[in-house]
C-alpha cells in the first residue's frame, strides 16, 4: 500500500523546505534507536520517517515524487521502473546512506550522540555514517543554595553535599540573589575521556529586616521621633559590619538622606557607602504639652500647592 511521505513527517503538502526539516528533527530525536533501547516499534519508525525524509529533504526528489515521477519508495513510477533513477537503487542500496539524505544527526543529539550511548568508536545504525568521537565536557549540576542576607554582602563559606561529598563553597561578599557561582570540574565526570563538567551554584539571599544591598552600597530607613528630627541628637545605627553613632541635624525632614562613608560592601569592585534615609514618626500617644506647644506656634507654609 502507498504511502504519503507528507502525512509520515506530519506537514502538508505545501510545506517549507524548513518546516520539513524541523518536522524530521523532532520525530527522529524521538524514535532514534539510541535513545529507544530494544523498541523495535520505535526502530521501524526512525526508518519510516528516515526513508520520508530521503525524499523530501531532496528539491529533486521531492519535486519528482509531487509529479508522481517516483514512488514513495524513491522507485520510478510507468516507464523505467525498477532501474534505479534516484532514490533507492535496485540492488538493494542503502537507504540511509550518509544519513537520511545527507542529515547531520549532529545538529539533533550534539556532536556525539552515538558515542554517548555506545561509548568510545561511534557505531552507525542501519548503515548511517559514524565517526570517532572527540573527547566531551561532562554534564553539569545545578545545585540552588540559599544564604543570608549578611553572608551574601560580608562573604562567607558554606559548606554543601553533593552526592555524599563535603564541598566547601565561597561566598564573595556582594553576592546577589540569583547569581551563579561555578565550581569547577566538579561536576559529572566525562564518559569519553574529556574534562569533568562543573557545578553551577544558583545564589539565594535571604531578605533583611531592615537592610538592601544596591550594588556595593547598603541603604537603611530610619525612623526618627519627632524630637529627634527637630532637636537634633546622636543616634546609635546598625550597619552590615557593626554599630556606629550617628549625629542627626536639627530640624530635619523625612525623606533626608545621611551618607556612611565606606560602611557598605567591600570587595574587589571597591567599597560601597551606607546610605540612611530620615523617617519621621509621629508620637502615638496623647501629649497635652507637645499640643499646646504646637498650638502656640505660627503656621508655616510648607506646601507649595
Amino acid at each position: 500500500m502507498s504511502k504519503n511521505l507528507y502525512h509520515i513527517l506530519g506537514v502538508s503538502k505545501t510545506a517549507s523546505e524548513a518546516e520539513i526539516k524541523s518536522a524530521y528533527r523532532q520525530l527522529a530525536r524521538k524514535y532514534h534507536p539510541d535513545v529507544n533501547k530494544d523498541n523495535k516499534e520505535a526502530a521501524d519508525k526512525f526508518k519510516e520517517i528516515s526513508a520520508a525524509y530521503d525524499i523530501l529533504g531532496n528539491k529533486e526528489k521531492r519535486q519528482k515524487y509531487d509529479n508522481n515521477e517516483i514512488d514513495d519508495e524513491g522507485k520510478p513510477t510507468g516507464f523505467g521502473a525498477g532501474f534505479g533513477a534516484g532514490g533507492f537503487n535496485s540492488t538493494g542500496g542503502n537507504p540511509f546512506g550518509g544519513g537520511a539524505g545527507g542529515f547531520d544527526f549532529s545538529s539533533i543529539f550534539g556532536e556525539d550522540i552515538f558515542s554517548q550511548f555506545s561509548g568510545g568508536q561511534s557505531r552507525g545504525f542501519s548503515g548511517f555514517s559514524s565517526r570517532t568521537s572527540r573527547p566531551r565536557k561532562g554534564e553539569d549540576i545545578a545545585y540552588n543554595l540559599r544564604v543570608d542576607f549578611l553572608d551574601a554582602a560580608l562573604g562567607a563559606e558554606k559548606k554543601i553535599n553533593l552526592s555524599g561529598k563535603v564541598v566547601n563553597v565561597k561566598i564573595p561578599s556582594g553576592t546577589t540573589d540569583g547569581q551563579t557561582l561555578r565550581l569547577k570540574g566538579l561536576g559529572q565526570p566525562s564518559i569519553n575521556g574529556g574534562e569533568n563538567g562543573d557545578v553551577l551554584i544558583t545564589i539565594n539571599v535571604n531578605k533583611h529586616p531592615y537592610f538592601e544591598a544596591q550594588g556595593l552600597d547598603i541603604h537603611l530607613t530610619l525612623p526618627i521621633s519627632f524630637k529627634e528630627a527637630v532637636l537634633g541628637g546622636k543616634i546609635t545605627v546598625p550597619t552590615i559590619s557593626g554599630k556606629v553613632n550617628v549625629n542627626i541635624p536639627a530640624y530635619s525632614t523625612s525623606g533626608e538622606k545621611l551618607r556612611l562613608k565606606g560602611k557598605g560592601i567591600k570587595n574587589k569592585n571597591g567599597i560601597g557607602d551606607e546610605i540612611i534615609t530620615l523617617q519621621i514618626m509621629a508620637p502615638k500617644n496623647k501629649n497635652p504639652d507637645l499640643e499646646k506647644v504646637l498650638s502656640s506656634m505660627e503656621d508655616e507654609h510648607i506646601r507649595s500647592f
